[in-house]
């Protein structure tokens, strides 16, 4: 979704742009974006397999190989690199094509692409400030976010809450997280404010709504719908935070606790440190426990979504596209 965002604000600059991916969310959410996508073969190097990471880099060669013929083809004058897996080949074959290579980085710690790749790119750019990153290669434009849903009372009326009533909204991803799901039908289940719950695919046919008060669903599209029409977030800590950030919303995070590199906790704490949010680790979710927090968060909701909102990047995709074409300039 970030590099959609990006891709969208390099179109909006007259440039005309693909996707090379593999066959995970992409291989979906990209045509529906309106954009071709050149699929390529490959997969993350497993750290605890031999015979998976021998596998993984077989597979890479033969991808280095494949994203070479799509660049030639393609006449690509600039490569953006996601961060994940997929994009290792693809950069490598920009460079050594010499075709200007941008790096993006959506976590608070630089992923294994990433760091194999950054000495040979033109520029990193960073959702966080990240020790060991501070030279002119890098800078810190913030996560891409899909454009802001701005009519918060047609995105309310969508979900059937009233102008004035108080909406608390939950998420875990497009699968869902399985811990907040079970914990939140429980903990809200005589809530005094409204709830919308996205559970996700995965969990959604095991979960019943225990009252009218609480809107239980399984994907929404677009997703700003239901950021648009709350008050107050229960969520993990992943990129989604930045989206919270947008809409000004105060947060209960509930940090992943297996995210590589914990990078979850950390992101969690950059909401913290300024204010927009309170952590509750994954080990101590009880729905006692994320009822009282919730409940403390929309007691200072006025406080806390000034302090989210102070934290939003909402030109990011902006910035990121800017720093694409300026290297093909510089070329």
């Amino acid at each position: 979704m970030p590099a959609i965002a990006v891709a969208d604000a390099l179109r909006a600059e007259g440039a005309q742009v693909t996707f090379v991916g593999g066959q995970r969310a992409e291989a979906e959410l990209v045509p529906q974006a309106g954009y071709e996508l050149d699929p390529i073969s490959v997969e993350g190097i497993s750290r605890t397999n031999p015979l998976k990471a021998a596998r993984a880099v077989g597979k890479a060669g033969g991808a280095l190989v494949a994203a070479r013929k799509i660049l030639k083809r393609r006449g690509a004058d600039a490569v953006l690199g996601g961060g994940g897996y997929v994009a290792g080949p693809v950069g490598l074959a920009a460079t050594m094509a010499k075709i200007p290579l941008v790096l993006t980085e959506a976590d608070s710690h630089l992923g294994l692409t990433n760091r194999l790749l950054a000495k040979r790119a033109e520029r990193v750019c960073l959702a966080f400030p990240l020790e060991g990153c501070d030279g002119d290669r890098y800078r810190v434009t913030g996560r891409p976010v899909p454009e802001t849903y701005a009519d918060r009372a047609h995105a309310r009326a969508q979900l059937g809450i009233g102008t004035d009533e108080t909406a608390v909204l939950i998420f875990g991803g497009s699968l869902g997280a399985r811990s907040i799901n079970h914990a939140a039908v429980e903990a809200f289940k005589d809530a005094p404010y409204r709830v919308i719950h996205v559970a996700g695919t995965r969990d959604f046919p095991d979960l019943t709504s225990p009252g009218p008060h609480y809107v239980l669903l399984d994907y929404l599209t677009p997703f700003g719908v239901a950021l648009a029409a709350a008050d107050a977030a229960v969520a993990r800590s992943g990129g989604s935070i930045f989206e919270l950030a947008q809409y000004g919303l105060p947060a209960v995070l509930i940090p992943y606790p297996h995210a590589t590199g914990d990078h979850q906790t950390t992101n969690a704490r950059w909401m913290t440190d300024a204010g927009a949010a309170r952590v509750l680790p994954d080990s101590e979710l009880t729905p006692e426990r994320l009822r009282a927090e919730t409940d403390a968060v929309l007691a200072a909701r006025e406080e806390m979504a000034a302090a989210a909102r102070g934290l939003a990047k909402p030109d990011a995709a902006g910035e990121i596209a800017r720093e694409v074409l300026a290297a093909v300039a510089a070329r």
